[in-house]
């Protein structure tokens, strides 16, 4: 007969069996998932290890610059086991591009299309890129401007972010340049779905870049491959932080209040309740400034009751400001920030209040850049705003030419640090610094006034900054 206490501890050696099976058995699935996950995307065709033995001959060879040598190897792998890696594509395009360099003009440029080709048909992921790279390709090899435009359509339809900063121009120039004077709509749909497409991009670099960045700062090592996501992120936010310019330039000829008023009267009562479309026009004749006709502000309230979401209220409360509602605005962009569960977006209606405080409060608009910034430590636009407030405040602050001088300093040290945190906006951080280290005290005048430099310098008024003499 078996005891209270026997029973107890043959029951808990059963359920501990039990679940060491089912975990075993749960491991075994998993891996049965993550291998068959693996073969999935490394077919290696009829004849595996021929396949597995020439993939590792054609890149070594590739890899010493042995194009000659790697070539039938890697032919043969494209042939019979295109699954077999992406390494058939990325080396098999230097083996053509060797071939068209060193003459074979024809026979290698078909090479590169051959292989662009069936790169996406095997391997269809980043085409947005892909495409972007293969009409580069096809412009260099002197193709006709309608098969480059082929293929910048392609990629823009898979990924409009994928493309390069230059195709992304290139690209819209040509939709502009086709639509202007036919379909208007259009080139502003191109515009909006490139420039949303970049700033999700951003978003994410801008992320992966503040991981990296707060990490690096709380003294840890960063891997090699960390490093060169760094730097990479660092390059491309740069870049992609030049593309709205590049768009507003094209687009300026078209975008105007004579072009956009009778388009979205025409189309405001089939489209009140899309509130993408609502977000979109509101958000051209707001930064167009073609507010004044009647379309606008009826157009802003069919927004809020189609889509009645922060961002919709940060528009609603635009729309109040210029009616004189200050008070009921400010309510409204507070609603935003407190409904909002993106950080980031957070961030961004919280500067946007900051801007709209710049003509009532220099202080208020600080500290609602700063709030800003505690949700997005490398909002550089932010620092910048504080660094304008400062610069702005130089003659009501300073009692003499010295002390005047002096918040220029903390202002430059703001704009230093926009450019430190985000490199999306070095080129417009770079005018601030310039402008106001101008303005800085020279050498002549710390010389002349007895004055050390290094030496902390409180600047008073609303600023309360110490700074150090430069």
């Amino acid at each position: 007969m078996i005891s209270g206490l026997e029973n107890e501890n043959y029951n808990n050696l059963t359920t501990k069996m039990m679940r060491k099976k089912i975990t075993n058995l749960t491991m075994a699935l998993f891996l049965l998932v993550g291998m068959s996950a693996v073969y999935a995307q490394k077919d290696y065709g009829a004849e595996p290890q021929k396949c597995k033995n020439n993939l590792s001959l054609f890149h070594e060879s590739v890899k010493g610059k042995n194009y000659a040598d790697a070539y039938e190897y890697w032919l043969w792998c494209f042939e019979n086991c295109p699954k077999g890696s992406k390494l058939i594509y990325s080396d098999g395009l230097k083996i053509a591009k060797d071939k068209y360099e060193k003459g074979e003009k024809e026979a290698g440029g078909e090479l590169i299309d051959k292989i662009y080709a069936q790169r996406i048909k095997y391997y269809p992921d980043n085409l947005g890129k892909v495409y972007s790279d293969w009409a580069i390709s096809l412009e260099k090899r002197g193709a006709s401007k309608e098969k480059v435009f082929e293929k910048l359509q392609a990629g823009f339809d898979a990924d409009p972010s994928g493309l390069s900063v230059k195709n992304m121009a290139k690209f819209f120039q040509e939709v502009t340049n086709r639509n202007k004077d036919t379909n208007v709509q259009k080139v502003f749909d191109t515009y909006d779905d490139v420039l949303e497409a970049v700033n999700i991009k951003i978003a994410k670099l801008t992320k992966e870049l503040d991981k990296l960045n707060t990490k690096e700062a709380a003294g840890q090592t960063l891997s090699a491959k960390e490093k060169r996501k760094q730097k990479n992120n660092t390059i491309n936010l740069r870049g992609l932080g030049q593309v709205e310019d590049v768009l507003d330039q094209i687009i300026s000829e078209v975008a105007t209040c004579e072009r956009l008023i009778p388009l979205y009267n025409k189309g405001f009562e089939s489209h009140k309740t899309d509130a993408k479309w609502l977000r979109r026009a509101a958000s051209r004749l707001n930064a167009k400034e073609c507010t004044e006709d009647a379309i606008y502000p009826k157009m802003v309230e069919a927004y809020v009751n189609a889509d009645p979401s922060p961002k919709a209220y940060i528009f609603y409360a635009d729309l109040l400001d210029s009616r004189g509602q200050t008070k009921k605005a400010l309510e409204y962009r507070n609603k935003a920030v407190d409904l909002e569960p993106d950080a980031y977006k957070k961030a961004d209606y919280l500067y946007r209040i900051a801007l709209t405080m710049k003509r009532r409060s220099r202080s208020a608009s600080r500290s609602y850049a700063l709030k800003a910034l505690k949700y997005r430590p490398s909002m550089g636009h932010a620092y910048l705003l504080i660094a304008n407030l400062y610069a702005k405040s130089a003659n009501s602050c300073g009692k003499d030419e010295f002390s005047k001088r002096m918040v220029y300093v903390a202002a430059v040290n703001k704009a230093r640090r926009a450019k430190a945190v985000d490199p999306s906006i070095s080129a417009t951080a770079n005018k601030y610094i310039k402008s106001y280290t101008h303005n800085m005290p020279s050498k002549k005048m710390i010389f002349q006034l007895g004055l050390k430099s290094g030496t902390p310098y409180k600047i008073n008024c609303w600023i309360g900054e110490t700074v150090r003499i430069p």
